[in-house]
């Protein structure tokens, strides 16, 4: 399940990075001044504690990081995997991925031609629901066989990403600049996740939308079904 937790990756500095500088110790003190000015008292509780957030939902385990928005240039959903200990805010969502799984469906063709056709825009951006976009993703049941197959071609991306570790997402999903091993990481990631849906490759992305609309139907037709046996 993908919830909101709230950009992706932010760490809590240690106290000894805190003291030596400037700029953080006035951040901090901003964040103190600010709890207390509030009419919340849970909200000034927290001011002796200005150094965190005040709403954490912390993961036990590395997990998925889905950005709320991204451009609508992207050929690919450029969401990442993060680490148990990276706090993320609340402009992104989140869900427990500690084998890679979910990553690699959502940095798939067939889930950024779900986005765009069913997900919200903010101005022309795409914008990304939990419940929308996620929740009605018509994803087949899938083999461990295929299941290993998606995580190793999401950990290609991951790969293809750490050789230029100066990019940050943008960089490296430019369109018109994305590196040849990115680019290539993702088409094998994309035949591994079409073949949960059919085992003749797509030639496009709107042969993915009419086999997605259809696996919706299917997916309706079955969640109609089961509801009316239940009311007999």
């Amino acid at each position: 399940m993908v919830k909101t937790a709230g950009a992706c990756g932010s760490k809590t500095p240690p106290p000894a990075e805190i003291r030596r500088s400037n700029v953080l110790r006035d951040r901090l003190d901003a964040v103190r001044q600010f709890r207390l000015g509030s009419k919340k008292q849970a909200t000034k509780n927290l001011a002796d504690s200005p150094h965190l957030f005040a709403e954490r939902r912390r993961f036990t385990q590395p997990y998925l990081c889905i950005p709320s928005v991204v451009s609508e240039t992207r050929n690919f959903f450029t969401a990442a995997r993060l680490d148990a200990e990276t706090i993320s805010s609340n402009l992104v969502f989140n869900a427990e991925d500690p084998d890679g799984y979910l990553f690699g469906i959502v940095s798939s063709s067939m889930f950024i031609t779900w986005q765009k056709t069913i997900g919200g825009r903010l101005e022309s951006r795409l914008r990304f629901s939990n419940t929308v976009v996620w929740n009605n993703f018509p994803l087949p049941e899938v083999s461990e066989k295929l299941r290993a197959e998606i995580i190793a071609g999401g950990q290609a991306v991951l790969d293809a990403r750490n050789l230029h570790p100066e990019r940050c997402l943008a960089d490296h999903y430019n369109p018109l600049a994305m590196s040849p091993q990115l680019l290539a990481a993702h088409r094998k990631l994309d035949k591994a996740v079409d073949r949960a849906f059919r085992q003749k490759p797509f030639n496009s992305n709107e042969e993915r939308l009419e086999t997605l609309l259809k696996s919706y139907l299917k997916m309706t037709e079955q969640d109609a079904l089961i509801k009316t046996k239940r009311r007999r």
